[in-house]
């Protein structure tokens, strides 16, 4: 299954927006409002869990300075990767598209279609809001 969001506007250059994507801390701050749990575990994982949901670890998988951070979950239950994929316009804009790739079957990505783009939908929304 395939989920990407249409590009979204950051009032960063590249840098900036990778700088702040790569501190997964900041990743609290693009949470939906019903997060019910946020925690960094170290450097290269955060866990995080949306009220009603289970709880997801994701670590960092790949990163390209400037360009592009891959997130992946930790549990092979659930194998899907996050990447945001970054833009420079200009010295103050970049651009992000975040997709979702996951394997899983027909059963569960009918279950799982909507929050999921629900999920991406409200990331891209609040890094917009950067």
């Amino acid at each position: 299954m395939f989920i990407e969001t249409p590009a979204t506007s950051v009032s960063k250059n590249g840098q900036e927006t990778f700088d702040f994507l790569i501190d997964l801390a900041n990743f609290e701050k693009l949470m939906p409002e019903n997060i019910a749990k946020f925690e960094v575990l170290d450097a290269d994982k955060f866990l995080f869990a949306l009220k009603g949901m289970p709880e997801i670890v994701l670590e960092r998988k790949e990163q390209v300075p400037n360009s592009k951070l891959v997130l992946g979950a930790v549990n092979d239950k659930l194998p899907f990767t996050l990447t945001a994929d970054i833009s420079e316009m200009n010295e103050n804009t970049s651009k992000v598209v975040l997709s979702f790739q996951g394997e899983f079957n027909a059963m569960m990505a009918m279950m799982v279609k909507t929050p999921i783009a629900n999920f991406m939908n409200t990331l891209s929304q609040n890094l917009g809001k950067l």
